[in-house]
């Protein structure tokens, strides 16, 4: 028999632009309302260029999208009709004039998002695999548990799969390692799990601390981790990474600089190929360049400290 908890809800999504209100505030607006979860999207065709270190940039015309769960189908429009007149009180007339409301059919959105994603191997022998998949078959894999979820990082980037494959081919045994930027907490994980002694995560989104949080205990490396905001209070490590963007590894460059002790690797990722030459530059007086390896048009810069 199966249990009613595992059902799949019927939900209905609320629509409409932001229109220059603090999204901070949206957010907590709706989520208090019941919001499972919300989405931010592009009501154009805007690029956003590459934000600073603690800098969120939007486009000038976003959307707002927030899902809500129903009991039943019926309770729509009650249910809408309360969410949008408190944040039509909270925020203006105008979420009112310009909402769509639309109703969604139930479906179970976990598995729905998992549906293609399958355990995946990077380097020799380190795996990251779906909470819900079989162990791979090699008595000597090392394996990450992590699904998907709102902090950025399962493998699947090239940017990540880089890190790991280059991260699987080191001696971490008994290493200190600091995760800049560490998202869903992925490149720490697999570092604690492959024998390093101590991991220090970094993020400045507060949803990645807690996702790191999460994904460490999953794993059974909760004990392992230290987990900080931004700024961060660091020691240096033996190995040093940040997968993040081009524009923000170069302004870290003091920072990712000290962070790291005399004889450091250091793993610098998140950027274009293109983009390579100026990283490499803001790191050259104290670095040696190791290697730097590629996929697609994404790269991961590997140096070690020399002074």
């Amino acid at each position: 028999m199966s249990d009613p908890g595992d059902t799949p809800q019927s939900c209905y999504e609320i629509e409409f632009p932001l229109a220059g209100l603090d999204p901070a505030a949206v957010d907590d607006a709706l989520f208090e309302l019941g919001a499972s979860s919300i989405t931010l999207a592009d009501r154009g065709d805007e690029p956003v260029l590459e934000p600073g270190p603690g800098e969120i940039r939007l486009w000038s015309d976003t959307l707002v999208r927030a899902l809500f769960p129903l009991p039943h189908d019926d309770a729509v429009l009650a249910d809408s009709v309360r969410c949008l007149g408190a944040l039509a009180a909270r925020f203006g007339e105008h979420i009112t004039e310009t909402a769509r409301v639309r109703h969604v059919a139930a479906r179970d959105w976990e598995r729905v998002w998992l549906i293609d994603w399958k355990a995946m191997r990077f380097g020799r022998r380190l795996w990251v695999c779906p909470t819900a998949a079989a162990a791979p078959p090699d008595p000597d894999a090392v394996i990450v548990r992590l699904d998907p979820g709102l902090a950025f990082g399962t493998g699947t980037h090239p940017t990540t799969a880089l890190c790991l494959q280059i991260l699987d081919s080191m001696p971490l045994s008994g290493v200190t390692l600091i995760d800049y930027g560490c998202g869903s907490g992925i490149l720490g994980i697999a570092a604690l799990k492959m024998g390093a002694a101590r991991v220090t995560a970094v993020d400045l989104d507060p949803q990645a601390l807690l996702a790191t949080r999460d994904n460490a205990a999953r794993n059974g490396v909760a004990d392992g981790i230290d987990v900080q905001g931004v700024p961060a209070q660091l020691e240096p490590a033996r190995v040093v990474v940040a997968n993040i963007l081009a524009g923000p590894l170069i302004e870290l460059a003091p920072i990712l600089t000290a962070a790291c002790e005399p004889g450091a690797d250091l793993l610098l990722s998140g950027l274009l190929k293109t983009q390579a030459y100026a990283v490499k530059a803001a790191y050259s007086s104290a670095f040696d360049m190791v290697q730097v390896v590629g996929r697609d048009e994404w790269c991961c810069i590997h140096a070690r400290r020399t002074v």
